[in-house]
Order: structure tokens, then C-alpha cells, then sequence
């Protein structure tokens, strides 16, 4: 049977629960899934350094943070050596005799970052066991911390990314003849993605049921597929007679806390992997009686088509 043909599942299917399990889809009284595809779920009982992944962590910041932690565990680590090097007494290092204290912190700073760096200029050498000792174990933790940082760098550029942007809303509104559920996407990036699939569950509290059980039930799209993703993609579930969203109002949705769950995967080609998004949206991000904007412009004059990203919002109502 083909995958168009294929019956959904059953709404209390208990595989339809996306792992969240039974308790957190009865209990939780936030969205299940935030708009940037973090969960709303903590994970308590863990001992801190069970609980503490530094290397996942320093994967998932942001290059900005990222590259700020670096610069302040560089400046803060020369400083620990600088200040060890002036413990040292002022015959450590050549010329500190003369110096004063701060101007001793300042040449032992810059000879710590030569050391660090293993750039070794040669105007400044170790002279005492001490100093030469603390030159021995700092140039062990400039080998191993410069390949700690390397390895994750390396590991932060090889890792592919979707970068998805959603539509701020999702919207109802009128489509070929019909009433349609509708949100875009778009690809933020200029690598290609092929195979783009999509799945959209509704999760709602049961009707006549206890308030706090949930169902998760599976949308049909009109399209689950595109082979290619290079522009644009409007996602349409159609609201017939058969959709769970076709007898349930706006009030009723927010009354039994309903959450659209969009999840995404396509392959990369830049990577050769296959990369995952996703997102949600709730009931009052769900606009009734509108439809989007064309996001295309203008063929060029030499037959070039072009999409605007910053239309990826636009809407016109309807109603």
C-alpha cells in the first residue's frame, strides 16, 4: 500500500505521543514545543556532574558566545600564569629585577601568551626551576586546550544545520475552492535541500474526556513531500470533512489547548547528511480568514526568478 493510501493511525495511538509520554502530555500546561524547537521539559535528579555536557554545550551556543568564552578563558588563563610567574620571585624571568610589580604582571602576561601560543620571540626567558617548571606545565595546557578548541571548531563547522525560517503566524484561510490550514517556510541559508518532508500532529485535550489527557492527531497534507526546496514552501492541510480541525472553532481549539507540531527533515547536499527542524505554533498564533502574500518577484530580464524573504510574514485578511 502506498504511503498516500496508507490509513493513519488510530488518535489514541500511544506511538503518536512523539516521546513526550503519557505524564508530560497530561500535565504540562506550556506549549510542548517552543518556536525554536526546544522542549519544554527539564530533566532533574542528576548529579551536576552527570548533568554537565560542556562539549554539547559549546556545540549548540552561538558563534558570538561562543568565540566570547574563548577570548575571556584566554585572557583569564594568561593572567592565572602572569600572576604565578610574579609568585615566582624577581628573578624569574629575564629584566623583572628592575620592574615594579605591575610592570613584572605585564611582561609575565605577554611572556605567558608567547609560551601559550609556543611563539617564543626569545627577548624574555625563564631563568629560575620555578619559572621554568611553570613554563613546562603551561605550554602542556596551551597544547591541549588549543586542541580541545580546534576539535570543537572543526566540530562546529562540520555539523549541518537547518536553518528553517517559519512563518510568525499560520493561518485560515481560503484555498482552490476550499478552507486550508497554512503555514511557510523558507531556507535561510544557500545550501540545497532535497527531499524536504514535513509532519504536522495536533495535539488538544480530548473532547469529554478528563481535562488533562491529551491526543496527538496526524494532519493530512496536501503535499508531505517536495523533491526540491529552493525557494519557498507554503504547507496546506485542507480542512474537509475528514480533518479533525473541520467541526472545531477558534474558541474551542484554545479551550482544549490545542498546539500544531511541525517537524521537518530533508538531506543536505553540502553535507551529505540528513538535517531535522522544527517548531509549533498555538492557537493565538493561528490567524482565521487570511491569506499570504506572494513572496516571488518579478521575473528579471533574463528569466531569473527571485523570492523576498522579508514577505515571508505578509498576510491580507479576509474577513
Amino acid at each position: 500500500m502506498s504511503a498516500d493510501l496508507r490509513p493513519a493511525p488510530p488518535p489514541d495511538d500511544p506511538n503518536l505521543d512523539l516521546g513526550f509520554g503519557s505524564l508530560v502530555a497530561r500535565e504540562s500546561r506550556k506549549r510542548l514545543l517552543n518556536r525554536d524547537g526546544t522542549f519544554n521539559v527539564r530533566r532533574e535528579g542528576l548529579g551536576y556532574w552527570e548533568s554537565l555536557s560542556a562539549y554539547h554545550y559549546f556545540l549548540t551556543i552561538s558563534w558570538p558566545k561562543f568565540l566570547g568564552y574563548v577570548a575571556a578563558v584566554y585572557v583569564v588563563l594568561n593572567a592565572l600564569f602572569a600572576a604565578a610567574f610574579v609568585a615566582c620571585g624577581k628573578g624569574a624571568l629575564t629584566g623583572f629585577a628592575n620592574e615594579g610589580s605591575m610592570e613584572r604582571f605585564a611582561w609575565a602576561f605577554f611572556f605567558s601568551v608567547h609560551t601559550l601560543a609556543t611563539i617564543g620571540y626569545g627577548n624574555i626567558v625563564p631563568v629560575t626551576f620555578a619559572a621554568n617548571a611553570l613554563v613546562a606545565f603551561e605550554s602542556l595546557v596551551g597544547l591541549l586546550g588549543f586542541s580541545i578548541i580546534a576539535g570543537i571548531v572543526f566540530a562546529r563547522f562540520a555539523r549541518p544545520r537547518a536553518e528553517i525560517a517559519f512563518s510568525n503566524v499560520a493561518i485560515v484561510g481560503p484555498y482552490r475552492d476550499k478552507t486550508a490550514l497554512m503555514f511557510r517556510i523558507v531556507n535561510k541559508k544557500r545550501n540545497e535541500i532535497v527531499e524536504m518532508g514535513a509532519t504536522v500532529l495536533l495535539a488538544l485535550r480530548k473532547r469529554g474526556g478528563a481535562s488533562t489527557d491529551r491526543e496527538f492527531i496526524p494532519l493530512k497534507l496536501e503535499r508531505e513531500r517536495v523533491v526540491f526546496f529552493p525557494l519557498s514552501w507554503t504547507i496546506v492541510h485542507p480542512i474537509d470533512e475528514k480533518s479533525p480541525m473541520n467541526a472545531c472553532s477558534p474558541d474551542e481549539l484554545r479551550a482544549r489547548d490545542a498546539e500544531l507540531l511541525i517537524l521537518l527533515n530533508g538531506f543536505d547536499e553540502t553535507f551529505s547528511q540528513t538535517v531535522h527542524t522544527r517548531s509549533s505554533y498555538k492557537v493565538d498564533e493561528i490567524v482565521w480568514g487570511a491569506t499570504f502574500r506572494t513572496m516571488f518577484n518579478p521575473s528579471e530580464e533574463d528569466g531569473t526568478i527571485s523570492v523576498d524573504i522579508r514577505k515571508l510574514d505578509d498576510i491580507d485578511r479576509t474577513l
